[in-house]
Protein backbone atom coordinates (compact mmCIF):
# COMPACT_ATOMS: atom_id res chain seq x y z
CA UNK A 1 0.00 0.00 0.00
CA UNK A 2 1.20 3.49 -0.79
CA UNK A 3 2.50 5.42 2.19
CA UNK A 4 -0.13 7.98 3.32
CA UNK A 5 0.54 11.72 3.61
CA UNK A 6 2.72 12.41 6.61
CA UNK A 7 0.20 14.73 8.23
CA UNK A 8 -2.47 12.02 7.99
CA UNK A 9 -0.18 9.78 9.99
CA UNK A 10 0.21 12.54 12.58
CA UNK A 11 -3.56 12.81 12.83
CA UNK A 12 -3.97 9.07 13.41
CA UNK A 13 -1.21 9.10 16.02
CA UNK A 14 -2.70 12.15 17.74
CA UNK A 15 -6.15 10.61 18.06
CA UNK A 16 -4.66 7.34 19.29
CA UNK A 17 -2.90 9.28 22.04
CA UNK A 18 -6.20 11.02 22.77
CA UNK A 19 -7.80 7.65 23.54
CA UNK A 20 -4.82 6.22 25.43
CA UNK A 21 -4.01 9.23 27.59
CA UNK A 22 -7.62 10.22 28.00
CA UNK A 23 -7.79 6.99 29.97
CA UNK A 24 -4.65 8.01 31.89
CA UNK A 25 -6.15 11.33 32.98
CA UNK A 26 -9.57 9.83 33.65
CA UNK A 27 -8.10 8.33 36.81
CA UNK A 28 -8.60 11.69 38.53
CA UNK A 29 -12.40 11.30 38.25
CA UNK A 30 -12.33 7.53 38.78
CA UNK A 31 -10.38 8.21 41.98
CA UNK A 32 -13.31 10.22 43.35
CA UNK A 33 -15.74 7.37 42.56
CA UNK A 34 -13.46 4.79 44.19
CA UNK A 35 -13.01 7.01 47.24
CA UNK A 36 -16.79 7.26 47.67
CA UNK A 37 -17.46 3.54 47.25
CA UNK A 38 -14.60 2.00 49.21
CA UNK A 39 -13.42 4.78 51.54
CA UNK A 40 -9.78 3.88 50.93
CA UNK A 41 -7.17 6.47 51.94
CA UNK A 42 -5.94 8.93 49.36
CA UNK A 43 -2.41 7.60 49.65
CA UNK A 44 -3.72 4.11 48.75
CA UNK A 45 -5.63 5.46 45.74
CA UNK A 46 -2.79 7.74 44.65
CA UNK A 47 -0.40 4.82 45.19
CA UNK A 48 -2.22 2.84 42.50
CA UNK A 49 -1.56 5.69 40.08
CA UNK A 50 2.07 5.76 41.23
CA UNK A 51 2.44 2.06 40.41
CA UNK A 52 0.77 2.79 37.07
CA UNK A 53 3.25 5.52 36.18
CA UNK A 54 6.22 3.47 37.39
CA UNK A 55 5.23 0.50 35.25
CA UNK A 56 4.62 2.85 32.32
CA UNK A 57 8.07 4.34 32.80
CA UNK A 58 9.93 1.07 33.32
CA UNK A 59 8.44 -0.27 30.09
CA UNK A 60 9.47 2.77 28.01
CA UNK A 61 13.20 1.95 27.51
CA UNK A 62 12.31 -1.56 26.32
CA UNK A 63 9.59 -0.21 24.03
CA UNK A 64 12.02 2.39 22.69
CA UNK A 65 14.58 -0.34 22.02
CA UNK A 66 11.97 -2.46 20.25
CA UNK A 67 10.99 0.54 18.09
CA UNK A 68 14.47 0.35 16.56
CA UNK A 69 13.88 -3.24 15.52
CA UNK A 70 10.15 -3.54 14.83
CA UNK A 71 7.52 -1.38 13.23
CA UNK A 72 6.19 0.85 16.06
CA UNK A 73 2.57 0.28 14.87
CA UNK A 74 2.98 -3.43 15.62
CA UNK A 75 3.74 -2.51 19.21
CA UNK A 76 0.68 -0.25 19.23
CA UNK A 77 -1.48 -3.15 18.03
CA UNK A 78 -0.33 -5.39 20.86
CA UNK A 79 -0.74 -2.53 23.31
CA UNK A 80 -4.30 -1.91 22.16
CA UNK A 81 -5.26 -5.53 22.79
CA UNK A 82 -3.62 -5.50 26.23
CA UNK A 83 -5.16 -2.16 27.19
CA UNK A 84 -8.67 -3.29 26.26
CA UNK A 85 -8.33 -6.47 28.33
CA UNK A 86 -6.82 -4.57 31.28
CA UNK A 87 -9.61 -1.98 31.37
CA UNK A 88 -12.18 -4.76 31.40
CA UNK A 89 -10.34 -6.35 34.33
CA UNK A 90 -10.36 -2.97 36.14
CA UNK A 91 -14.15 -3.14 36.30
CA UNK A 92 -13.98 -6.10 38.72
CA UNK A 93 -11.82 -4.40 41.38
CA UNK A 94 -12.93 -4.98 44.98
CA UNK A 95 -9.64 -4.79 46.92
CA UNK A 96 -6.69 -2.38 46.78
CA UNK A 97 -4.39 -5.10 45.46
CA UNK A 98 -6.84 -5.72 42.61
CA UNK A 99 -6.54 -2.04 41.66
CA UNK A 100 -2.75 -2.13 41.90
CA UNK A 101 -2.49 -5.21 39.70
CA UNK A 102 -5.21 -4.53 37.12
CA UNK A 103 -4.80 -0.77 36.78
CA UNK A 104 -1.32 -0.16 38.19
CA UNK A 105 0.40 -2.93 36.23
CA UNK A 106 -1.70 -4.26 33.33
CA UNK A 107 -3.37 -1.02 32.25
CA UNK A 108 -0.03 0.80 32.49
CA UNK A 109 1.69 -1.72 30.21
CA UNK A 110 -1.14 -1.38 27.69
CA UNK A 111 -0.88 2.42 27.75
CA UNK A 112 2.91 2.35 27.36
CA UNK A 113 2.90 -0.11 24.46
CA UNK A 114 0.17 1.66 22.52
CA UNK A 115 1.08 5.20 23.50
CA UNK A 116 3.76 7.84 23.60
CA UNK A 117 7.04 6.10 22.69
CA UNK A 118 5.84 4.38 19.47
CA UNK A 119 4.08 7.59 18.41
CA UNK A 120 7.13 9.69 19.28
CA UNK A 121 9.52 7.49 17.28
CA UNK A 122 7.24 7.58 14.22
CA UNK A 123 6.98 11.38 14.36
CA UNK A 124 10.74 11.74 14.86
CA UNK A 125 11.47 9.57 11.82
CA UNK A 126 9.00 11.27 9.49
CA UNK A 127 9.51 14.93 10.53
CA UNK A 128 13.18 15.41 11.45
CA UNK A 129 13.15 18.87 9.85
CA UNK A 130 10.05 20.14 11.74
CA UNK A 131 10.30 17.99 14.84
CA UNK A 132 9.00 20.54 17.33
CA UNK A 133 5.81 21.16 15.36
CA UNK A 134 5.31 17.43 14.64
CA UNK A 135 5.65 16.50 18.30
CA UNK A 136 3.38 19.40 19.22
CA UNK A 137 0.65 18.07 16.92
CA UNK A 138 1.01 14.48 18.09
CA UNK A 139 1.15 15.37 21.79
CA UNK A 140 -1.86 17.65 21.33
CA UNK A 141 -3.78 14.40 21.09
CA UNK A 142 -3.26 14.01 24.82
CA UNK A 143 -5.09 17.30 25.31
CA UNK A 144 -7.90 16.08 23.07
CA UNK A 145 -8.20 13.04 25.33
CA UNK A 146 -8.41 15.25 28.40
CA UNK A 147 -10.99 17.42 26.65
CA UNK A 148 -13.23 14.57 25.49
CA UNK A 149 -12.47 11.31 27.29
CA UNK A 150 -12.31 12.61 30.87
CA UNK A 151 -15.77 14.24 30.91
CA UNK A 152 -17.08 11.24 28.96
CA UNK A 153 -15.77 9.05 31.75
CA UNK A 154 -17.50 11.24 34.37
CA UNK A 155 -20.77 11.05 32.44
CA UNK A 156 -20.45 7.27 32.23
CA UNK A 157 -19.80 7.10 35.97
CA UNK A 158 -22.85 9.26 36.70
CA UNK A 159 -25.08 7.22 34.36
CA UNK A 160 -23.85 3.64 34.85
CA UNK A 161 -21.28 3.59 37.66
CA UNK A 162 -17.50 3.34 37.54
CA UNK A 163 -17.45 -0.37 36.67
CA UNK A 164 -19.38 0.14 33.44
CA UNK A 165 -17.25 3.21 32.73
CA UNK A 166 -14.17 0.97 32.65
CA UNK A 167 -15.94 -1.42 30.26
CA UNK A 168 -16.98 1.35 27.87
CA UNK A 169 -13.39 2.60 27.85
CA UNK A 170 -12.24 -0.93 26.98
CA UNK A 171 -14.63 -0.94 24.03
CA UNK A 172 -13.34 2.44 22.89
CA UNK A 173 -9.81 1.02 22.72
CA UNK A 174 -11.01 -1.95 20.69
CA UNK A 175 -12.79 0.14 18.07
CA UNK A 176 -10.00 2.70 17.57
CA UNK A 177 -6.50 1.60 18.63
CA UNK A 178 -6.53 -1.81 16.98
CA UNK A 179 -7.89 -0.74 13.55
CA UNK A 180 -5.67 2.36 13.47
CA UNK A 181 -2.59 0.28 14.33
CA UNK A 182 -3.40 -2.16 11.53
CA UNK A 183 -3.75 0.78 9.14
CA UNK A 184 -0.35 2.16 10.19
CA UNK A 185 1.26 -1.28 9.86
CA UNK A 186 0.07 -1.48 6.25
CA UNK A 187 1.29 2.00 5.37
CA UNK A 188 4.61 2.16 7.24
CA UNK A 189 7.83 1.10 5.50
CA UNK A 190 9.72 -1.69 7.29
CA UNK A 191 12.69 -0.69 9.42
CA UNK A 192 16.19 -2.01 9.07
CA UNK A 193 17.33 -3.99 12.08
CA UNK A 194 20.01 -1.99 13.85
CA UNK A 195 23.42 -3.32 14.78
CA UNK A 196 24.20 -3.61 18.47
CA UNK A 197 26.32 -0.49 18.29
CA UNK A 198 26.40 1.92 15.36
CA UNK A 199 29.67 3.71 14.61
CA UNK A 200 30.63 3.63 18.28
CA UNK A 201 33.33 6.01 19.43
CA UNK A 202 32.38 9.01 17.31
CA UNK A 203 32.16 12.26 19.23
CA UNK A 204 28.68 13.83 19.58
CA UNK A 205 27.58 17.14 18.20
CA UNK A 206 27.78 19.46 21.22
CA UNK A 207 25.53 22.19 19.88
CA UNK A 208 22.28 20.28 20.18
CA UNK A 209 20.43 22.70 17.88
CA UNK A 210 19.86 21.89 14.27
CA UNK A 211 20.95 18.31 14.81
CA UNK A 212 17.57 17.01 13.78
CA UNK A 213 17.77 18.19 10.22
CA UNK A 214 16.46 16.12 7.39
CA UNK A 215 19.80 14.45 6.83
CA UNK A 216 20.59 14.14 10.53
CA UNK A 217 23.93 14.46 12.20
CA UNK A 218 26.43 11.71 11.63
CA UNK A 219 27.99 12.31 15.05
CA UNK A 220 24.63 12.29 16.80
CA UNK A 221 23.69 9.10 14.97
CA UNK A 222 26.68 7.44 16.65
CA UNK A 223 25.54 8.00 20.25
CA UNK A 224 24.07 4.98 21.92
CA UNK A 225 22.53 4.88 25.39
CA UNK A 226 25.82 4.12 27.10
CA UNK A 227 27.50 7.06 25.39
CA UNK A 228 24.64 9.38 26.26
CA UNK A 229 24.90 8.42 29.93
CA UNK A 230 28.46 9.74 29.99
CA UNK A 231 27.27 13.23 29.04
CA UNK A 232 26.02 15.97 31.39
CA UNK A 233 23.07 16.97 29.12
CA UNK A 234 21.62 13.48 29.46
CA UNK A 235 21.45 13.75 33.25
CA UNK A 236 20.09 17.27 33.13
CA UNK A 237 17.33 16.00 30.84
CA UNK A 238 16.69 13.21 33.35
CA UNK A 239 16.46 15.74 36.20
CA UNK A 240 14.23 18.15 34.28
CA UNK A 241 11.95 15.30 33.18
CA UNK A 242 11.56 13.87 36.67
CA UNK A 243 11.11 17.17 38.51
CA UNK A 244 8.79 18.60 35.87
CA UNK A 245 6.55 15.56 36.07
CA UNK A 246 6.43 15.69 39.86
CA UNK A 247 4.83 19.10 39.37
CA UNK A 248 2.52 18.27 36.49
CA UNK A 249 1.25 14.85 37.51
CA UNK A 250 0.70 15.77 41.17
CA UNK A 251 -1.60 18.54 39.98
CA UNK A 252 -3.32 16.29 37.43
CA UNK A 253 -4.05 13.52 39.92
CA UNK A 254 -5.15 15.63 42.90
CA UNK A 255 -6.80 18.60 41.22
CA UNK A 256 -10.32 17.12 41.06
CA UNK A 257 -10.26 15.96 44.69
CA UNK A 258 -8.82 19.33 45.78
CA UNK A 259 -11.55 21.25 43.99
CA UNK A 260 -14.32 18.97 45.28
CA UNK A 261 -12.92 19.35 48.82
CA UNK A 262 -13.21 23.12 48.45
CA UNK A 263 -16.82 23.14 47.35
CA UNK A 264 -16.61 22.72 43.56
CA UNK A 265 -19.13 20.24 42.09
CA UNK A 266 -17.65 16.98 40.76
CA UNK A 267 -18.90 17.55 37.21
CA UNK A 268 -17.45 21.08 37.24
CA UNK A 269 -14.15 19.70 38.52
CA UNK A 270 -14.21 17.17 35.67
CA UNK A 271 -14.74 19.98 33.15
CA UNK A 272 -11.69 21.68 34.68
CA UNK A 273 -9.70 18.65 33.47
CA UNK A 274 -11.19 19.24 30.03
CA UNK A 275 -10.16 22.90 30.09
CA UNK A 276 -6.63 21.80 31.00
CA UNK A 277 -6.70 19.49 28.00
CA UNK A 278 -8.22 22.03 25.66
CA UNK A 279 -5.70 24.74 26.49
CA UNK A 280 -2.87 22.22 26.21
CA UNK A 281 -3.88 21.40 22.62
CA UNK A 282 -3.19 24.94 21.49
CA UNK A 283 -0.15 25.32 23.75
CA UNK A 284 1.53 22.14 22.53
CA UNK A 285 1.13 22.96 18.85
CA UNK A 286 2.13 26.59 19.31
CA UNK A 287 4.97 25.72 21.68
CA UNK A 288 6.31 23.10 19.29
CA UNK A 289 6.17 25.57 16.39
CA UNK A 290 7.96 28.24 18.45
CA UNK A 291 10.60 25.74 19.59
CA UNK A 292 11.57 25.15 15.95
CA UNK A 293 12.48 28.87 15.72
CA UNK A 294 13.98 29.76 19.12
CA UNK A 295 15.85 27.88 21.81
CA UNK A 296 13.70 24.99 23.00
CA UNK A 297 15.06 25.44 26.52
CA UNK A 298 13.45 28.87 26.73
CA UNK A 299 10.10 27.38 25.75
CA UNK A 300 10.54 24.73 28.43
CA UNK A 301 11.45 27.24 31.14
CA UNK A 302 8.54 29.46 30.15
CA UNK A 303 6.21 26.49 30.54
CA UNK A 304 7.57 25.75 34.01
CA UNK A 305 6.99 29.36 35.08
CA UNK A 306 3.38 29.27 33.86
CA UNK A 307 2.80 25.92 35.59
CA UNK A 308 4.03 27.38 38.87
CA UNK A 309 1.64 30.29 38.39
CA UNK A 310 -1.17 27.71 38.19
CA UNK A 311 -0.29 26.50 41.70
CA UNK A 312 -0.96 29.95 43.13
CA UNK A 313 -4.17 30.17 41.11
CA UNK A 314 -5.28 26.85 42.64
CA UNK A 315 -4.51 28.16 46.13
CA UNK A 316 -6.65 31.19 45.36
CA UNK A 317 -9.54 28.91 44.36
CA UNK A 318 -9.13 27.04 47.65
CA UNK A 319 -9.31 30.29 49.60
CA UNK A 320 -12.27 31.63 47.60
CA UNK A 321 -13.98 28.90 45.54
CA UNK A 322 -15.36 29.95 42.17
CA UNK A 323 -15.92 28.27 38.82
CA UNK A 324 -14.10 31.01 36.95
CA UNK A 325 -11.11 30.83 39.27
CA UNK A 326 -10.93 27.08 38.69
CA UNK A 327 -10.96 27.64 34.93
CA UNK A 328 -8.16 30.23 35.16
CA UNK A 329 -6.12 27.64 37.03
CA UNK A 330 -6.93 25.06 34.35
CA UNK A 331 -5.79 27.28 31.49
CA UNK A 332 -2.51 28.07 33.26
CA UNK A 333 -1.83 24.41 33.99
CA UNK A 334 -2.74 23.38 30.44
CA UNK A 335 -0.33 25.90 28.95
CA UNK A 336 2.44 25.28 31.47
CA UNK A 337 2.59 21.51 31.62
CA UNK A 338 2.54 21.27 27.83
CA UNK A 339 6.20 22.27 27.75
CA UNK A 340 7.20 19.36 29.97
CA UNK A 341 5.32 16.93 27.73
CA UNK A 342 6.16 17.98 24.18
CA UNK A 343 9.32 20.10 24.15
CA UNK A 344 11.50 17.78 26.24
CA UNK A 345 11.51 14.92 23.68
CA UNK A 346 12.52 17.43 20.98
CA UNK A 347 15.31 18.69 23.25
CA UNK A 348 16.44 15.08 23.62
CA UNK A 349 16.38 14.56 19.85
CA UNK A 350 18.44 17.74 19.36
CA UNK A 351 21.24 16.13 21.32
CA UNK A 352 20.75 12.41 20.70
CA UNK A 353 19.08 11.91 17.33
CA UNK A 354 19.79 8.79 15.34
CA UNK A 355 18.98 5.08 15.52
CA UNK A 356 19.35 4.94 19.30
CA UNK A 357 16.95 7.82 19.94
CA UNK A 358 14.11 5.51 20.97
CA UNK A 359 16.14 3.82 23.71
CA UNK A 360 17.58 7.12 24.97
CA UNK A 361 14.27 8.95 25.08
CA UNK A 362 12.74 5.86 26.69
CA UNK A 363 15.09 6.24 29.65
CA UNK A 364 14.17 9.92 29.86
CA UNK A 365 10.51 8.94 29.93
CA UNK A 366 11.29 6.44 32.68
CA UNK A 367 12.59 9.37 34.74
CA UNK A 368 9.39 11.24 33.93
CA UNK A 369 7.43 8.24 35.16
CA UNK A 370 9.42 8.18 38.38
CA UNK A 371 8.40 11.79 38.97
CA UNK A 372 4.80 10.96 38.05
CA UNK A 373 4.82 8.12 40.57
CA UNK A 374 6.58 9.91 43.41
CA UNK A 375 4.71 13.21 43.26
CA UNK A 376 1.06 12.05 43.48
CA UNK A 377 1.80 9.36 46.08
CA UNK A 378 3.84 11.68 48.30
CA UNK A 379 1.18 14.37 48.00
CA UNK A 380 -1.44 11.87 49.14
CA UNK A 381 0.80 10.76 52.01
CA UNK A 382 1.31 14.37 53.13
CA UNK A 383 -2.42 15.05 52.93
CA UNK A 384 -3.29 11.95 55.00
CA UNK A 385 -1.01 13.20 57.77
CA UNK A 386 -1.64 16.93 57.64
CA UNK A 387 -5.22 17.09 56.39
CA UNK A 388 -4.20 19.82 53.96
CA UNK A 389 -2.74 20.25 50.48
CA UNK A 390 -0.48 23.15 51.53
CA UNK A 391 2.64 20.97 51.88
CA UNK A 392 2.07 19.12 48.57
CA UNK A 393 1.63 22.42 46.74
CA UNK A 394 4.81 23.77 48.33
CA UNK A 395 6.63 20.65 47.10
CA UNK A 396 5.38 21.35 43.58
CA UNK A 397 6.79 24.88 43.68
CA UNK A 398 10.23 23.70 44.85
CA UNK A 399 10.44 20.95 42.23
CA UNK A 400 9.32 23.36 39.53
CA UNK A 401 12.08 25.80 40.38
CA UNK A 402 14.66 23.00 40.24
CA UNK A 403 13.29 21.78 36.89
CA UNK A 404 13.56 25.29 35.46
CA UNK A 405 17.14 25.47 36.71
CA UNK A 406 18.00 22.23 34.92
CA UNK A 407 16.52 23.62 31.72
CA UNK A 408 18.58 26.80 32.06
CA UNK A 409 21.76 24.76 32.62
CA UNK A 410 21.02 22.73 29.48
CA UNK A 411 20.87 25.94 27.49
CA UNK A 412 24.12 27.26 28.98
CA UNK A 413 25.98 24.04 28.15
CA UNK A 414 24.69 24.11 24.60
CA UNK A 415 25.66 27.73 24.06
CA UNK A 416 29.10 27.12 25.57
CA UNK A 417 29.65 24.16 23.23
CA UNK A 418 28.44 26.22 20.27
CA UNK A 419 30.89 29.00 21.17
CA UNK A 420 33.75 26.53 21.42
CA UNK A 421 32.85 25.05 18.02
CA UNK A 422 32.68 28.50 16.46
CA UNK A 423 36.11 29.38 17.82
CA UNK A 424 37.58 26.27 16.24
CA UNK A 425 38.08 24.29 19.39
Amino acid sequence: MKEPPRFLTLGVLAFTLAVVYGIWYSYSVLMVALLREFGWSRSVLAGAFSVFTLMHGVANPLIGWLCGRLQPPRLMLGGGVLLSAALFADSFVTQPWHLYLAFGVCTALGVATSGWVPALVQAQRRFPDRLGLALGIVSAGVGVGMLLVVPLCQLLIDAFGWRMAFRWLALLCLVWIIPSAIYLIRTTPPVTVLPARARAGTEPDPTGKGSSSAKGSASNDAIDLRGAMRMAPFWLIIAASMLGNICAQTLHVHQVVYLVDHGVAAIVAATVVSVVGGSSIIAKILGGWISDMIDRELVYIGGIVIMLASVFALLAVGASPSHWGAYVYAVLLGIGYSATASVMPAMTSDRFSGPHFGAIVGVGLMASAAGSALGPWFAGWLFDRSGSYNLPLALIVVCGMLAGGAGWKLRRLRLQALGQKSSGR
